[in-house]
C-alpha cells in the first residue's frame, strides 16, 4: 500500500473495531468497511492486546526461513565460484558433493545463489534458436 497514510488507516480501523466492541455484528461492520470478517477479528484480537498500535499495517516478510540455506554453505558456493569463474551451478554441485558436504544443495538453489550474489551475468544467445511448429 505505496503511498496510504497510516495514520488514516489506523483511525478507519479503530471505527470499525470500536462498533464491533459496541456490540454491532462483525459480519454487518465487515460489509459497511468493505473488509473480510477475519480481518476485523484480527484487528479486534490486536487492539485489545496491543492498543492502537496494534491496528498499524504489519509486514509480510516471515520471522524465520527454517529452510534457506546455511549462510556458511552459500558463502562456500560463492568462495568456489570466485576461484573457478567458469563453473556452473551444475559443477558446484558436484565440487561440494566431492567436499563431502552433506545435504548437498540442488543445482537450481545454487544457481539462485550465484544470481543473488551477482556472480552470473546474463549472456546472449550467438545463435538465436529457431522454433518449428
Amino acid at each position: 500500500m505505496a503511498g496510504v497514510d497510516h495514520q488514516a488507516l489506523m483511525e478507519y480501523r479503530y471505527r470499525a473495531v470500536r462498533e464491533v466492541l459496541g456490540g454491532s455484528p462483525i459480519g454487518e461492520v465487515a460489509a459497511r468497511y468493505g473488509t473480510s470478517r477475519q480481518s476485523l477479528h484480527a484487528w479486534r484480537r490486536r487492539f485489545e492486546n496491543e492498543g492502537m498500535p496494534g491496528l498499524a499495517d504489519r509486514s509480510r516478510r516471515p520471522r524465520t526461513s527454517p529452510t534457506r540455506l546455511p549462510a556458511e554453505v552459500e558463502a562456500l558456493v560463492c568462495e568456489l565460484r570466485r576461484q573457478h569463474p567458469r563453473w556452473g551451478a551444475r559443477r558446484i554441485v558436484h565440487e561440494l558433493g566431492l567436499l563431502g558436504l552433506d545435504p548437498v544443495p540442488g543445482r537450481a538453489t545454487v544457481h539462485r545463489v550465484l544470481v543473488r550474489n551477482g556472480l552470473v551475468q546474463h549472456q546472449q544467445q550467438e545463435h538465436p534458436r529457431k522454433y518449428r511448429r
